[in-house]
């Protein structure tokens, strides 16, 4: 598999945007009056304005007007917010050499993105981090695909060839649709360009699943005939082709993570700083009180990706029972009664804000199974697969929907599935203050499902 680090030219640039804005304000702004406020704001509110905007969503095929675009209007917002500190918070108060200081930014601004963008266009023309890509269909839109791909080594793509029922009289003709996919898997293709006009409903279907699976990005192009749904975006590659996007999920969007991280970061320290300070040695005294043993319970997990980790909880069961012969069930013998209690109200999954704040987990993600259960629930549950593309969490969407404790009968953990599905389909950070709100109720009120 080939080490990529395209996705570090997003946070590079983050930060070397912040270092050019706080540097030239630090140098040239008069002394007498900069405080760390100051630097503070401005740094905070490029942040936000740029997330807002947008600014750092560019692509392989972005092209130099947009990027002039998008420089425009950061900067007209930058400027607007630059002048409120001052109107807000430092009225009154004649502060020198602002055109300098907004000019110097501006141009260095302007300078670094013009530089990463030709200096990445130039580096990928050199046959540097590429994309292996292939074509799905040989109409007319797909052969002006095909053109772009060979002609404009700037894109970083390596065409590897196509497939299609139709034309098969071309040497870079690699098979048929249906042959595809076991191609793609051992080739390790990057991206797919389907064309909407040859493949059929329940082949574009299959090539959609397939592509999400394997984590692939899948770029169709249209049918001008047709209209298509939210679920898609367009671009346009090369000069003025369409081609629409499958719309990233939520949390796929770098922006969306760094926000939720920041989240889980604040609110677990919170708890741990102002609730597990002072609740953690008296739960670890009636711990030890009732039974004999470790009072921290610690358990190999399956997290993001399928990575284990080590998961801590309070001890809620006595050291002589083994603890991973399987799910608690009600009135479990192994249960001891501070355990029941502890469980009863969630205050045994505590110390796994620890787990987030060690980034293994996040406040509010699907549970995460033991690595038994969790190859059982591979074969068995349909896209349970896909649960592993976030982060576990403390508590969830299933659990505050009743779907927690014994695992009864197959439809438990396929409505558990589904529901964890639809949070990561429909992240937002509402959708999980929601969640959040909803265990803390039932912290106080005990669930029924809980033992």
């Amino acid at each position: 598999m080939r080490k990529r680090y395209s996705k570090y030219i997003k946070p590079l640039s983050i930060i070397f945007d912040l270092l050019i804005i706080n540097l030239v304000v630090f140098f040239i702004y008069d002394k007498e009056f900069l405080n760390r406020y100051f630097l503070i704001y401005i740094s905070l509110f490029w942040l936000i304005s740029s997330f807002s905007l947008g600014y750092y969503k560019t692509f392989r095929n972005t092209r130099l007007f947009q990027i002039f675009r998008l420089l425009i209007v950061q900067m007209v917002i930058f400027i607007l917010g630059y002048f409120t500190y001052f109107g807000f918070f430092r009225e009154g108060v004649i502060v020198n050499n602002q055109t300098k200081i907004l000019t110097t930014i501006i141009v260095l601004l302007l300078s670094f993105k013009l530089f990463i963008f030709y200096a990445i266009r130039i580096y990928r023309s050199k046959g540097n981090n590429y994309r292996k890509v292939i074509v799905l269909g040989s109409d007319a839109s797909t052969k002006k695909v095909i053109q772009t791909l060979n002609k404009d080594k700037g894109l970083g793509y390596r065409y590897l060839g196509f497939f299609s029922d139709s034309i098969k009289n071309n040497k870079l003709y690699l098979g048929s649709i249906k042959s595809s996919f076991r191609y793609i898997l051992s080739n390790e293709v990057d991206e797919i360009f389907c064309s909407l006009s040859e493949l059929k409903e329940l082949e574009l279907r299959k090539i959609i699943k397939f592509a999400n699976k394997n984590n692939l990005i899948l770029k169709l192009i249209p049918n001008p005939k047709e209209l298509y749904s939210k679920d898609l975006n367009t671009e346009y590659f090369g000069n003025s082709l369409p081609i629409l996007n499958v719309k990233k999920l939520p949390l796929e969007v770098f922006e969306n993570r760094m926000f939720k991280r920041l989240f889980d970061i604040i609110f677990s320290l919170f708890i741990c700083l102002f609730i597990f300070s002072w609740l953690f040695p008296i739960i670890i005294l009636i711990i030890r009180l009732e039974s004999r043993g470790a009072s921290i319970f610690k358990q190999k997990r399956e997290g993001i990706n399928g990575e284990e980790f080590v998961c801590f909880k309070f001890r809620s069961m006595y050291k002589s029972k083994l603890f991973d012969s399987g799910h608690t069930k009600k009135k479990d013998a192994r249960v001891t009664r501070v355990g029941y209690f502890l469980r009863k109200t969630s205050i045994d999954e505590f110390p796994q804000f620890i787990n987030v704040l060690l980034g293994q987990m996040s406040v509010v993600g699907p549970r995460p199974h033991m690595n038994v259960h969790s190859l059982k629930f591979d074969r068995e549950v349909t896209n349970y697969m896909k649960r592993k593309s976030v982060k576990p969490g403390i508590t969830g969407l299933a659990q505050i929907s009743g779907y927690r404790g014994e695992i009864q009968k197959k439809s438990d953990i396929e409505n558990r599935v589904r529901l964890d599905v639809f949070y990561i389909e429909n992240w937002s950070f509402l959708l999980d203050v929601k969640i959040i709100v909803k265990t803390i109720v039932s912290v106080f009120l005990g669930e029924e499902k809980a033992y």
